[in-house]
């Protein structure tokens, strides 16, 4: 398995497991699926700031990726940073998830990020227990902060000093 900076040749692979995790799952509380010109305008802006999205491919097949991005704006937040992570559903439990997000922790290290930040819906226990595994800490619970599928929501936050 390769890690690397996306780029426009993955989209629709990306967007091939992204888009139903977000038309299919309160995973991703936003119900706006992304098209080829969102995905690629978030990734210029994010490389514009200095951060990433990497793909992990293995034998040309995208399995997953993992973006971040400034946790808040404002310059008191630039040494935070937020997290995305998603693989395809073949992908899951091959170990793709904790490479990605070392690849990116140290990606965001590098840049002067000092914290990350995951924000999982509280219903996703195995997002949650990733997280856990991987060295992040339960640090907040916002009740009824999402609203998806005519119901409220909740959001736990976890955070990895890096």
């Amino acid at each position: 398995m390769d890690i690397r900076p996306a780029e426009d040749r993955d989209l629709s692979a990306i967007l091939a497991f992204w888009n139903p995790i977000i038309r299919e799952t309160t995973i991703v509380f936003s119900s706006e699926e992304r098209t080829p010109e969102s995905l690629g305008t978030m990734i210029s802006a994010r490389r514009a700031a200095g951060r990433e999205m990497l793909v992990a491919e293995d034998a040309g097949e995208v399995l997953g990726i993992a973006t971040y991005d400034q946790f808040r704006g404002g310059l008191g937040y630039v040494h935070a940073m937020e997290h995305t992570v998603m693989l395809a559903p073949d992908a899951r439990g091959r170990g793709v998830g904790r490479a990605l997000m070392a690849a990116i922790e140290d990606h965001a290290r590098a840049r002067g990020g000092h914290t990350m930040v995951a924000a999982v819906d509280a219903a996703n226990a195995e997002g949650i227990g990733f997280h856990e595994a991987i060295g992040y800490a339960r640090v907040g619970y916002l009740p009824e902060s999402g609203r998806k599928f005519g119901r409220w929501l909740d959001l736990v936050l976890l955070q990895k000093i890096l």
